[in-house]
């Protein structure tokens, strides 16, 4: 992905917050932000709802197997 430079004027409390939480993670101040913005607009959310239904459509059948239910037939004899 193609990066691009986004100036800002913050406070000094705040760039020391920043640049602490930044080393306490083990990242960049630069990544610190970047996950903050994705985390604030859903896009790693939307990428691990998308990831665990990719998940689970590909093993459906292994689960309805072990779990000995295919489909309909899960409420069968219940009732």
């Amino acid at each position: 992905m193609a990066k691009t430079q986004l100036n800002v004027r913050v406070d000094e409390g705040t760039a020391r917050a920043a640049r602490e939480r930044a080393l306490a993670r083990g990242v960049s101040v630069n990544r610190y932000i970047e996950e903050l913005v994705r985390q604030d607009t859903g896009e790693a959310g939307h990428a691990f709802v998308e990831a665990a239904a990719d998940f689970m459509k590909q093993y459906e059948a292994v689960f309805a197997e072990d779990s000995g239910t295919d489909g309909d037939r899960r409420h069968e004899g219940r009732g």
